[in-house]
């Protein structure tokens, strides 16, 4: 299937590793001009250079999306340096964690305020073009009760909601909004590798929930991410997809 995304310009924040990597890397190879960050200069540096190898624009540097003033102005300057923007993921995530305050001001201002502030970036040019496809993260565990009471948790089913709003509010300027909801996803470095050599019966039980008998991979999901923020999902709008393997337990009608 050709998704439509040659000549596309996307923004990717949080592109130097994980399930943001595999998508930048599945939009450069469909022929997507690129923007990417992440908080590790090095770590966006790499990326950039494994990148630009399939022959498209790619532009990144670090930034830090709680950094209000750094961030909107990352943001302005890539859009600027791309000539515009077609397509935004914002993949930024403050992870999870039990305790003081200081866990619900990290996840809201990275796990929400991070894509607020990007969207309020990229609106007005998808708005001046009529048209424009948003994807934002949320997480299985917005939906079903895991973890314990989380910060994490309460901030990604926020972007459920909110999202949707931003589709039936922008529809009519071309714009779509879809949020991709992640089950377990593994991969080196990741949280779950962590996991797994430092919380051994919390894994294992956890693996013993997967139908399939494994975690997740990073492509996996970005295979998702992609064919959403792409035109071959045109009637695809305010749309909640979970992508995991079946791991939660609830239905949809």
């Amino acid at each position: 299937m050709d998704l439509g995304l040659t000549g596309k310009k996307a923004i990717i924040i949080g592109a130097a590793r994980g399930i943001g990597m595999a998508t930048a890397e599945i939009l450069a190879r469909e022929g997507c001009d690129l923007a990417i960050t992440a908080r590790s200069e090095d770590g966006v540096k790499d990326a950039v250079a494994h990148l630009r190898k399939y022959g498209t624009n790619v532009i990144g540097s670090a930034v830090n999306v709680k950094k209000e003033d750094a961030y909107k102005a990352w943001l302005a300057g890539a859009i600027e340096e791309l000539g515009g923007c077609d397509v935004l993921i914002p993949i930024s995530s403050s992870g999870g964690g039990m305790g003081s305050e200081k866990y619900w001001h990290n996840a809201f201002e990275v796990d929400v305020l991070g894509p607020v502030r990007a969207v309020e970036a990229v609106l007005p040019t998808m708005t001046e073009h009529q048209t424009g496809s948003i994807v934002l993260i949320a997480t299985t565990s917005a939906g079903e009760a895991m973890g314990g009471p989380q910060a994490y948790n309460a901030m990604k089913a926020s972007l459920v909601t909110w999202g949707k709003q931003l589709a039936l509010a922008h529809g009519k300027d071309g714009i779509r909004v879809n949020v991709v909801s992640p089950g377990p996803v593994e991969f080196e470095g990741g949280n779950w590798d962590m996991i797994k050599g430092t919380m051994e019966k919390f894994y294992a039980g956890t693996l013993r929930q997967q139908p399939l008998g494994r975690l997740g991979t990073p492509e996996e999901i970005a295979r998702a991410i992609a064919f959403l923020a792409s035109p071959a999902a045109s009637w695809c709008n305010g749309s909640h997809l979970v992508v995991d393997g079946g791991y939660t337990n609830r239905t949809h009608f």
